[in-house]
């Protein structure tokens, strides 16, 4: 496996081909009344082209603003990458919203997304932040993978992040 910063002009639909986004979630956590319950929330959630061309603009955008991207390659194949966009958010400006962090299905439970997390949170801690802001998918599997990275849900809610998807749960990782 290579793990290495992705540059812009690789950042393309060539990059995606092999990578396998598609999860079947069956439960998803859900706050209701202030408490966190599970619901069967049966659903398949898998990339199309327009899903890919804006995941391919947000981050070369990311890259644009000196933020980091990383990937991770398996002869020459994308499996995983992880995007941390570089400035401060939250009232004291102490998060680095960490922007997306996948894993090809395929290689789910192999370590690597453990890895991509630990270096967006060595770069972002290097870079002056004091937490991670996670904006996380709300799949059961997903925020099991948070919660052993030792995640806990956001002391403060980014409100973008609330309204562009709110059936996320919004967490932060203390560096």
């Amino acid at each position: 496996m290579e793990y290495r910063k992705l540059q812009t002009e690789e950042i393309d639909r060539q990059l995606f081909k092999k990578f396998q986004r598609h999860q079947k979630v069956t439960q998803c956590w859900r706050k209701i009344n202030g408490e966190w319950i599970v619901k069967n929330v049966p659903f398949i959630d898998q990339w199309n082209e327009e899903d890919y061309n804006q995941l391919i603009k947000c981050l070369k955008n990311t890259l644009k603003t000196d933020g980091i991207v990383y990937g991770v390659f398996l002869e020459d194949t994308l499996k995983g990458f992880v995007s941390v966009e570089n400035g401060f958010i939250g009232k004291n400006q102490e998060y680095f919203d960490l922007s997306s962090i996948h894993v090809s299905e395929d290689m789910r439970g192999s370590g690597i997304g453990k890895k991509l997390f630990q270096i967006a949170a060595q770069w972002a801690k290097i870079h002056g932040a004091k937490k991670l802001y996670i904006s996380a998918h709300s799949a059961v599997e997903s925020q099991a993978f948070y919660k052993a990275m030792g995640c806990t849900e956001a002391l403060e809610y980014n409100q973008k992040h609330v309204e562009k998807e709110p059936c996320d749960c919004q967490l932060e990782y203390v560096l």
